[in-house]
C-alpha cells in the first residue's frame, strides 16, 4: 500500500525558513516522481515544486517561488524534502507532497495538470505570521 506522509510543516515568522518532509512506506521514493503542492486559503491549489525519478533527477520549481524554495531527495532515509527559505504570509498554506510511478520528466506541466499524480498524503500546515 501506497502512503505518504508530509512532516516539518508549522509556525514561522515572515523571512524565516521551515523544511518539509514527504515521507514514503512500502516502496522507495527513488522510482517516483514526487512533487509539492500547496492550498492556500480561499485560492486554488498550486503546484510548487517536483523531482523527477531518481534516474533523470530533474527538478522543477514554480516562478512563484524560484530563488526561495528547493526540492531534494535522500534516498537512503527514502524522503523528499521542500526546503523554504524567506518565507512571506503568502507562503501560508496546506502544503502536501504527491507521488507517481510514470517515468516522466517534471516541468511546468506535470504541476499544473490537475490529479497529474496518483498518490497524495493528506498534507502538512505552514503559517507564516509577521
Amino acid at each position: 500500500q501506497v502512503q505518504l506522509v508530509e512532516s516539518g510543516g508549522g509556525s514561522v515568522q515572515v523571512g524565516g525558513s521551515l523544511s518539509l518532509s514527504c515521507s514514503a512506506s512500502g516502496f522507495s521514493l527513488d522510482e517516483y516522481a514526487v512533487a509539492w503542492f500547496r492550498q492556500m486559503p480561499g485560492k486554488e491549489r498550486e503546484g510548487v515544486s517536483c523531482i523527477s525519478p531518481r534516474s533523470s533527477g530533474r527538478t522543477y520549481v514554480a516562478d512563484s517561488v524560484e530563488g526561495r524554495f528547493a526540492i531534494s531527495r535522500d534516498s537512503a532515509k527514502n524522503v523528499v524534502t521542500l526546503q523554504m527559505n524567506t518565507l512571506g504570509p503568502d507562503d501560508t498554506a496546506i502544503y502536501s507532497c504527491e507521488a507517481d510511478q510514470r517515468k516522466f520528466t517534471c516541468t511546468y506541466y506535470t504541476l499544473s495538470t490537475p490529479d497529474y499524480f496518483r498518490f497524495r498524503g493528506q498534507g502538512t500546515h505552514v503559517t507564516v505570521s509577521s
